[in-house]
């Protein structure tokens, strides 16, 4: 077994460090999501808690890891007698991106369930994770679905198995730790709601700090051994600063000047239900049992306000996560100023409220010459997160000459459904229709693989002709293998959707230009809600230009939208030509993920020889293709040429105006893009 790298050897990274560890003293806090950056030793900080955590006792040969001293009476391995456990280290779970719902909760043998009324069950790795910690790399990019049961589990501690009418429960008691790079799209605000904390991460620009983490990776690389050896001391510490930790909190007071503050600070921050004020409350304990103290000062609901609510403020998917602090010292010192007449079950923030060795930001020991621990309470925003009043890039000064400044986008709406045609298979969304593993079920095959999803009907109705060739004389179904049938089941998939928008001169009227915008931004809130993958081309001047990659970050499209210039001729050709090279890529390496293509222009076309006709061969080339499109045609005044419905037409799809897109006008009633026959 490799040697795990050191947590107290982590060079930076205090509100990492210390997030953790408030979960390791107490998994109530309810787990931490960390948004930022590759390279930021989120996964080594995870691996390396682990050896902090004490050994837990479980029964011997239990799958589910019941406590001796406590055993489940619903585990499928029971009933256990109490008593008799051996010791073994907690366990670090990986949970995968590519894993499926059986994976995760376990998956019942179906066969020997109808054969024998055997409920045969093989755990998963919830059930794995129990009593340990369940890592989950790049979490945004899960399955709504498979979220909802991971977040689920983690708030009841159990997970439960239905299958056909059988049933199975197992405790899943576990620290929750995801990972995410928010550029790569983000949680639903429901679900990011159920992690208790957040912290932003990113690589440090000071060069001493960065040379002193490649200095202690080489030196963990060459020797890990002789390394871990150097850090143990600093590790004993932290491990029996943990302990300490947990004896200490069920003594820690949480007084009403504190709780005044905590639904102060929520209310003041408009976060929506009462999760943020609960886990506040239990993170400000924590932190308090972390210090050594047995009283919640005003330094730890400010603390624990800056872990628990920046992911709780965002109202809509394009509003960046963060906190004012300047609202944040205010609000508490408001409070502060109403109960300073009584004592509120603490004495008041001051200088030094724990001289023997409170949190220090990190929480991590660190005897090193070269890393200086935190002090406190940083006086900068969090690593990673936006500072307040910072001006935006896109001053109207830097503009090119000929360039009109950005136009600001018109409030957004809720855009009509556009779907893609026929039947897929890619990826679950809300979008088109598609062959998904949920949905209703719309008929039964052979499985192909391992079962998955039973229709118990047809399976009965394939293995009842043979039950007396078979020699069936109990109650009992013979059935074999060849009788099994999986469900067809019909939902919704995610598309990508590329937008192809028009940036030219005969676009630059500020008051249409931000009408075009906010229609855009409309959409894109839309793909947010459908997850779909978005992406970016703009036209104008001599060419086309990818302003965003395709990605699941819809809120990167609404940024490279809000700064687009506008201005020069109208290259419509190169614009649709662009579209059909970046779908070509897209197709090979997502083959299931079917595009639909989003113009957004009034149809003219300037610049070079014969620009009209080389549009319209593009776009009979992009039609060939079978890419469904819609063309938003952006032509206004008395005088209308209908260039727009003209370049629908040799794309095979249709043609809406800027006010049939959205949802509530009377001709936008939910239609699929046509295609030419």
């Amino acid at each position: 077994m490799s040697t795990p790298y050191p947590f107290t050897a982590l060079v930076g990274q205090d509100d990492l460090r210390l997030a953790l560890l408030l979960n390791a003293v107490s998994p109530a806090v309810g787990g931490v999501l960390v948004r930022g950056e590759k390279g930021t030793a989120k996964s080594t900080a995870v691996r390396a808690l682990s050896v902090l955590l004490p050994d837990v006792d479980v029964i011997p040969g239990c799958r589910f890891s019941c406590d001796p001293a406590a055993p489940d009476p619903a585990c499928p391995d029971g009933p256990h007698e109490p008593g008799g456990g051996t010791a073994r280290a907690a366990r670090v779970v990986e949970l995968p991106v590519g894993a499926s719902e059986d994976r995760l909760v376990g998956a019942l043998d179906i066969e020997r369930a109808l054969a024998e009324g055997v409920k045969a069950f093989e755990p998963g790795l919830l059930a794995a994770a129990h009593r340990g910690i369940l890592y989950v790399d790049e979490v945004n990019l899960l399955g709504d679905h498979l979220v909802d049961v991971l977040l689920d589990a983690a708030a009841m501690g159990a997970s439960y198995v239905e299958r056909e009418g059988v049933s199975v429960r197992h405790a899943a008691r576990f620290l929750l730790v995801g990972t995410m790079n928010p550029e790569e799209g983000e949680l639903r605000p429901q679900l990011l709601d159920r992690f208790g904390l957040t912290v932003e991460v990113a690589a440090s620009r000071e060069t001493d700090e960065r040379v002193e983490v490649v200095r202690r990776r080489l030196a963990y690389d060459a020797d890990p051994g002789g390394f871990a050896a150097r850090w143990a001391p600093q590790e004993d510490a932290l491990r029996e600063r943990i302990a300490a930790a947990r004896r200490l909190l069920p003594e820690v007071r949480l007084g009403d000047a504190a709780l005044r503050q905590i639904a102060a600070t929520c209310a003041a921050f408009e976060v929506d239900g009462m999760r943020a004020d609960i886990v506040m409350a239990r993170t400000a304990t924590v932190l308090a049992a972390w210090a050594g103290r047995t009283v919640v000062l005003a330094e730890d609901v400010r603390q624990a306000a800056l872990l628990a609510l920046p992911h709780r403020r965002r109202r809509n998917p394009f509003d960046a996560p963060g906190l004012d602090e300047d609202k944040l010292d205010e609000t508490l010192e408001r409070e502060r100023g109403e109960e300073e007449d009584g004592d509120g079950g603490g004495d008041g923030p001051d200088d030094d409220p724990d001289p023997g060795g409170g949190p220090d930001g990190g929480g991590a020991p660190q005897d090193g010459p070269d890393q200086a621990p935190a002090d406190g309470a940083p006086a900068d925003p969090p690593t990673g997160s936006p500072a307040a009043g910072e001006p935006a890039p896109d001053s109207p000064a830097s503009a090119p000459s000929g360039e009109r400044p950005a136009a600001r986008a018109a409030e957004p709406f809720k855009a009509r459904t556009l779907t893609v045609p026929g039947l897929g298979e890619g990826a679950a969304g809300r979008r088109s229709r598609a062959r998904t593993a949920h949905g209703r079920t719309t008929g039964a095959r052979r499985p192909q693989g391992p079962l998955g999803k039973l229709h118990l009907a047809a399976t009965v109705q394939a293995a009842a002709p043979y039950q007396r060739a078979r020699g069936r004389s109990g109650p009992g179904l013979v059935v074999r293998r060849d009788d099994l049938r999986q469900a067809v089941r019909e939902g919704r998939e995610g598309n990508l959707v590329l937008f192809l928008v028009d940036a030219s001169g005969s676009m630059a009227a500020r008051q249409r230009m931000s009408a075009v915008k906010g229609a855009v931004l409309s959409l894109l809130l839309d793909a947010y809600q459908r997850r779909d993958k978005v992406g970016l081309i703009t036209f104008r001047g001599t060419g086309a230009e990818l302003a965003l990659p395709p990605t699941s970050s819809v809120d990167t499209g609404a940024a490279r939208l809000e700064t687009l210039p506008t201005g020069g001729r109208t290259p419509l050709a190169a614009g649709l030509l662009k579209a059909h090279e970046v779908l070509r890529v897209e197709r090979l390496r997502d083959a299931s993920r079917r595009p639909l293509l989003i113009v957004v222009t009034d149809g003219r076309a300037t610049g070079g020889p014969e620009p009209v006709a080389l549009a319209a061969r593009a776009g009979r080339l992009l039609g060939a293709a079978g890419v469904a499109s819609v063309v938003v045609d952006c032509e206004s005044g008395p005088v209308r040429l209908g260039l727009a419905g003209a370049l629908a037409t040799e794309l095979g799809g249709i043609a809406v105006t800027l006010e049939e897109l959205r949802a509530d006008t009377v001709s936008a009633l939910v239609k699929d893009v046509r295609r030419a026959a």
